[in-house]
């Protein structure tokens, strides 16, 4: 099973591949489970589009539970979840340094008349 591209291309394989991402584990992390450097996975990743989805798939799992936990708690009051939500989804208005409002101006013509001992130039 270690370090051969060929299982990580089976079913149980990307089972494996997926639930380590969806478990949180890093890249790096993954590789030395499979048996592999880092730069070895990476290289698979390009190479093989069925590890890299294998990996996308378990990560956009994991990625959901989160969201949903944290809306579910920002919803029930966490005021730490509220904040990271709102910080993020309405970055406009609840980030730390909100860039300030520009007010669109038009501009005047202005018109300044030259003259030279009272006469127009």
């Amino acid at each position: 099973m270690a370090g051969k591209y060929e299982y990580w291309l089976s079913q149980e394989g990307q089972v494996l591949l997926q639930g380590w991402a969806r478990d949180g584990l890093t890249d790096e992390q993954i590789a030395k489970n499979m048996c592999i450097s880092p730069s070895t996975l990476y290289e698979w990743k390009k190479k093989y589009s069925e590890i890299s989805e294998s990996l996308k798939e378990g990560k956009e799992i994991a990625d959901y539970l989160v969201e949903n936990a944290l809306f579910k708690n920002a919803l029930e009051g966490n005021t730490t979840a509220q904040i990271f939500w709102l910080k993020n989804r309405k970055r406009d208005k609840w980030r730390d340094n909100p860039e300030p409002e520009m007010k669109e101006e038009k501009e005047e013509g202005i018109v300044i008349e030259l003259t030279r001992n009272g006469e127009k130039i």
